[in-house]
């Protein structure tokens, strides 16, 4: 019987050991992706800039159509900001844009308050090429090595990478209609 506790308690060491390892490559996560789109810049980069443009786009609101949502400030200026409460309560947040280059650059920067704790970025670059616009976004999230752990151990980098890349064909779908 011991035999077998100490055979599982190797399991376990080593599948921890790993997931750390793994863990620890994810603390520090940038993800990129991006979509060519045809129309202007300038409506391209207001899509994003406006927030009130947002649910035409947003992934999480694709998934949660009962989402609630208010955009607070001036919308399209530095300081604006989208607050959202969605699946029953669970999913509690708000982005806020924290710089504009006018038709090159939008940064923001989101704190989500539920299901977890997290401050990730979202900068969206915006450059015209004979195909139309490209939207290069680029997430960026630090997290401490138990949050990381999480992440790996249950694939919640694949299903950020997979929803950052919808919302990008959300909004080349809504632009190019």
């Amino acid at each position: 019987m011991k035999k077998v506790f100490l055979i599982i308690a190797i399991i376990l060491v080593a599948f921890l050991v790993f997931g750390l390892f793994q863990a620890s490559k994810i603390q520090n996560l940038q993800i990129i992706k991006s979509v060519t789109i045809k129309g202007s810049q300038k409506e391209v980069f207001d899509m994003v800039r406006y927030l009130n443009n947002f649910p035409k786009w947003s992934p999480f609101l694709a998934a949660d159509p009962t989402q609630k949502y208010e955009v607070k400030g001036i919308d399209g200026t530095v300081g604006a900001s989208y607050h959202w409460i969605g699946n029953g309560g669970e999913d509690v947040g708000h982005q806020t844009i924290m710089q504009i280059d006018t038709l090159n650059f939008i940064g923001m920067k989101c704190d989500i308050q539920k299901p977890f704790a997290a401050q990730p970025t979202f900068n969206y670059s915006f450059k015209e090429t004979p195909n139309g616009i490209e939207v290069t976004q680029d997430f960026q999230l630090q997290s401490g090595l138990v949050d990381a752990f999480f992440m790996w151990a249950f694939g919640a980098v694949k299903e950020m990478e997979t929803t950052n890349q919808q919302g990008l064909y959300l909004m080349k779908k809504a632009i190019e209609k």
